[in-house]
């Protein structure tokens, strides 16, 4: 079969592309959101969900067209997010916190004990 070519140039499809599926509630219904092509980075999903941007994230996925492949990566952005919260002692949305505490695979607004090496 032949392809057709690429309407946009490769290196910019050569990199991870996150989205992120939202809930707009019971009439609007859920939609993966419109978002700028510099804004779908790691960094800037992170960046946006704890700016509020996204009011009820419910999945996140990443793909990479030019190395064929895609995942869910709620789980991985969720325990981002936790981590980034406990660091910089940051106040989640309440719809954020129920997205983390939803998805993350370590315990929301636990502080973890760090054990001391050499420590009595």
């Amino acid at each position: 079969m032949r392809q057709s070519p690429s309407v946009l140039p490769l290196d910019r499809l050569d990199r991870d592309i996150y989205l992120v599926l939202e809930d707009f509630g019971a009439r609007a219904g859920c939609a993966w959101r419109e978002t700028d092509e510099q804004d779908t980075d790691r960094e800037a999903v992170l960046r946006d969900l704890l700016s509020g941007q996204y009011a009820y994230p419910l999945r996140i996925v990443a793909f990479n067209a030019i190395e064929g492949w895609s995942r869910d990566v709620t789980e991985d952005i969720a325990d981002a997010l936790a981590g980034r919260a406990a660091r910089e002692r940051l106040d989640l949305s309440p719809a954020l916190e129920d997205f983390v505490q939803a998805n993350s695979s370590r315990p929301f607004g636990l502080q973890l004990v760090l054990p001391l090496r050499g420590a009595a």
